[in-house]
């Protein structure tokens, strides 16, 4: 017993009372059904489709709203009410344009105060009023409890809860009450937040879904290999900056790093149009407003300059770290420059839209002076940005390589295995690390980049960009990053990227449930919960595999893998009643929203259902709690002995 803990303690709980009254709070806690988990995965900077989603907790809102009102509302008032709670403060305004007179639009307020106020009680009915409290509106607190206790057994205080709601009315705070009890619903419906990587890249706007996670109730993330890259740009590695560089030229998001981040381009852009002219394999990928042609060609410009970088600063870690056994991509010391030739694997191929006027044929992974100066100052500016720096730190707070939530492992790449289905080792300073243990040595690694951002050569940054791009990394899962080849070789057999065993493995149950064993869970009760690669539900592809012990929940945020998923996205909600996968359509518009009431929901799946209905208890915060309580009863019994 941890006699100092407890005088510690006693300090707050200072009467036998105040103890006995926790105890009892927190027993009463573990027996309320568990919240509403919800899992996301692979935005990639879609900042408007995550919203939505966001807000109507991937139709949990809807399902409350027709739980409550399916015997009063007609579907058209569902799917109006439903988009007040989504978007109060646009709607609000579209409805009151309708209204010619005040006494109207009062008595709209009047009724839609009061199906708010049902609303929000009805979804706060498995939490504790401590905890109903917190999440409404600070303002309207004292007057929206007092609104959402009423009851109508008695009429005694029935014009008193009118002329409440009369005054609110008056004074001119309805528009933001109604507004404070949307958000409060959104809350309610969704009790923890689950993001299963790649927050970053493709998207026009990352930062935007890091400042409403930065805001977010409750949320925690699994890094995604693109997150690791921006991660690791900010920790000091050089190759992971020219990295992200490269992907926002090449899908035309460039003001991200210079706009959104302050990072200076300008000297980039100096040596692009010094040394680069237009290049069609260079040329940025458009979608949404076009640049002008002038732009276009900077943008081409700037994405071969990066490039070369980027490949250059690959071939020194290569070479100083042989446990990442990459030799066989050091593909510049292959490159013929005079016959414009490469050979791989003992196979010669001609190369095609080449931009190596700064390589050196005799030293051709050498930066040239002026490149070294580009990436300095290139790096010394993502370093020194406040907004990358409060966003990368929250990466790191919330985040994780995987996370044990509830019974389930959360992973946004792989496993590494084997052709056997083993775990694939990987020795790193003579220690030989595979499964559960590898991934945590990848964090240890990651973790002290990040604490030591000055070191920019060191095997902690190095180990950032291999979780990029190596073939034991739980990120990448495959034996090859074919960059250089897809733009210079036109022969795509040098394309293919062989994917982990694990990719076509995790179709077995056997293996989900041995992986379930191997990072301690149970593998009767447990799921493992991906991302990372888009599920072609076009081709008949089944997001739900292995029985239902593995689900895939990338199902094509990005507008870039739509063609290739045939939908816009999958979520997964999690209740005390099993789990259900959620299918969505493409989100274009807000505006189509507002106007038409579509919640770009399709299909629901069950994926398990709860044989009875989970409670708090048996999950990770009930875990916490009961630790509490026999703190608590501890501290009872060192009062007795004292």
């Amino acid at each position: 017993m941890n006699t100092k803990y407890l005088d510690l303690l006693a300090q707050k709980y200072d009467t036998e009372e105040k103890v006995v009254t926790e105890i009892i709070n927190l027993k009463a806690i573990l027996n309320l059904p568990k919240g509403t988990e919800h899992f996301v995965s692979d935005l990639h900077g879609e900042y408007q489709a995550f919203q939505h989603v966001l807000r109507n907790g991937s139709g949990r809102v809807r399902e409350k709203i027709e739980d409550l009102f399916k015997d009063e509302l007609s579907e058209e008032e569902i799917r109006e009410f439903a988009t007040l709670v989504y978007y109060p403060e646009e709607k609000i305004k579209r409805i009151k344009n309708r209204f010619t007179s005040e006494e109207e639009l009062t008595e709209w307020y009047i009724h839609m105060i009061g199906r708010m106020i049902k609303l929000v009680s009805y979804a706060s009915s498995k939490y504790t009023r401590s905890k109903l409290r917190k999440a409404l509106p600070q303002t309207f607190a004292y007057i929206v409890e007092e609104l959402l206790y009423k009851t109508d057994d008695f009429t005694n205080k029935e014009r008193y809860y009118r002329k409440i709601v009369q005054q609110i009315i008056s004074l001119g705070q309805a528009d933001k009450l109604i507004i404070g009890l949307a958000y409060t619903t959104q809350r309610l419906v969704v009790d923890h937040l689950h993001v299963v990587g790649d927050i970053y890249d493709r998207g026009p706007e990352p930062d935007k879904i890091m400042e409403t996670l930065i805001n977010y109730h409750s949320v925690d993330i699994q890094w995604g290999n693109h997150d690791v890259l921006w991660i690791g740009a900010f920790a000091g590695s050089k190759v992971c900056l020219a990295n992200i560089i490269r992907i926002c030229a090449r899908y035309n998001n460039l003001e991200i790093i210079e706009d959104v981040y302050g990072i200076n381009l300008r000297p980039l852009l100096n040596l692009a149009e010094k040394y680069y002219e237009d290049n069609p394999a260079f040329r940025p990928k458009l979608s949404g407003e076009r640049p002008t042609k002038h732009e276009e060609l900077q943008i081409t410009k700037i994405h071969q300059a990066i490039t070369m970088i980027q490949f250059k600063l690959e071939s020194p870690i290569i070479k100083r770290r042989p446990c990442f056994d990459m030799s066989d991509r050091l593909l510049l010391e292959n490159v013929d420059f005079n016959r414009k030739e490469i050979t791989i694997n003992y196979e010669t191929f001609p190369l095609e839209n080449t931009c190596f006027a700064t390589v050196d044929p005799d030293k051709p992974a050498e930066l040239s002076e002026e490149e070294e100066k580009v990436i300095d100052k290139l790096l010394f500016s993502v370093q020194h940005s406040e907004k990358l720096a409060r966003h990368m730190n929250f990466l790191m707070k919330k985040g994780s390589l995987y996370l044990k939530y509830n019974g389930n492992l959360l992973i946004h790449g792989c496993i590494p295995l084997d052709e056997e289905g083993h775990m694939e080792k990987m020795t790193i300073e003579g220690q030989t690390h595979a499964g559960r243990d590898l991934l945590d040595v990848f964090e240890r690694y990651l973790r002290y980049s990040f604490a030591h951002p000055e070191y920019t050569e060191d095997l902690a940054t190095d180990m950032a960009w291999y979780l990029w791009t190596g073939q034991y990394s739980s990120l990448f899962g495959k034996r090859e990053m074919t960059t250089f080849e897809r733009y210079f070789i036109k022969d795509k057999i040098t394309h293919k990227e062989r994917k982990n065993p694990y990719y076509s493995m995790r179709e077995d149950e056997e293996i989900c449930r041995q992986i379930l064993v191997d990072f301690g869970l149970n593998p009767d009760q447990g799921h493992i919960i991906n991302g990372h690669t888009p599920v072609k539900e076009i081709d008949g592809e089944n997001p739900i595999k292995a029985n239902g012990k593995m689900i895939v929940i990338d199902g094509g945020f990005s507008k870039a893998y739509q063609s290739t998923t045939g939908i816009a996205g999958y979520t997964l909600l999690f209740n005390s009643y099993g789990m259900q996968l959620v299918a969505h359509q493409q989100f274009n518009s807000k505006e189509e929203v507002l106007k038409d009431g579509n919640d770009v929901l399709s299909i629901k799946r069950v994926v398990d259902k709860e044989l009875k209905r989970k409670k708090v208890q048996e999950t990770n915060i009930g875990e916490e709690l009961q630790q509490e309580i026999d703190i608590l009863k501890d501290l009872l019994d060192y009062r007795y002995i004292k």
